[in-house]
């Protein structure tokens, strides 16, 4: 299995004059289908994200980007919480049960992305584990907190990827990834689409709550 990763990394093709390993390729293309899927709140959004967080995982880790490569381990965790959950919390109308956050929730999903990116920093800052410690942590703990909201059915957890993006795509051509920052631009613009639409259907839903209490 090991050789296979070794291999998947060493070989790709080459775009530009910019190589592009396989696991780049194929994980990056993976985790684009996430957010196609997850626009549509289709349960298979999950597996697919295992799929890529697998790759992935490789990729960071080679160039030497702690935080990514870390957080490739949450996303597998909490794709497992989120697979579970979506398949709990179904409309029979409009798929997954979406809404927009409390108050409450906003604070904290705002409180978390501060204190976790700063102690997250710190500690990669310590372990010598990335050249670029604060954005790296950034985005570690923003993937995190997306995701933990996408499994949660908030509207919100789209505006985090917004600010996740605006990190990771100039970390990526840092990095040399240039494949993947191409692709993180890709996920900007299908982001703000995916938050127009589960806005939208979050309003749907809503106004459907009374209907379904009559009945």
């Amino acid at each position: 299995m090991q050789a296979v990763g070794q291999w998947l990394l060493d070989n790709g093709i080459t775009v530009l004059g910019q190589h592009i390993s396989w696991a780049e390729l194929v994980g990056q293309l993976c985790a684009l289908a996430v957010v196609f899927l997850a626009q549509r709140r289709w349960v298979a959004t999950w597996p697919v994200q295992v799929s890529a967080t697998v790759l992935l995982f490789a990729v960071y880790a080679s160039a030497h980007l702690g935080g990514l490569a870390i957080r490739q381990v949450v996303i597998l965790l909490i794709s497992v919480y989120g697979w579970w959950a979506w398949k709990r919390r179904t409309d029979p109308v409009y798929g997954v049960a979406i809404r927009r956050a409390t108050g409450l929730e906003r604070l904290v999903l705002v409180g978390v992305l501060a204190a976790g990116t700063s102690a997250f920093a710190l500690l990669l800052s310590a372990l010598d584990a990335s050249w670029a410690p604060w954005p790296d942590a950034w985005i570690f703990v923003g993937t995190a907190v997306a995701f933990w909201a996408q499994g949660r059915g908030l509207v919100e957890f789209w505006l985090v990827w917004l600010a996740v993006d605006a990190v990771g795509v100039p970390l990526q051509f840092a990095s040399g990834l240039h494949f993947s920052a191409a692709i993180y631009l890709v996920f900007a613009a299908l982001v703000i689409h995916g938050f127009w639409s589960w806005n939208r259907t979050a309003r749907l839903q809503r106004a459907q709550q009374p209907t379904s209490a009559e009945a």
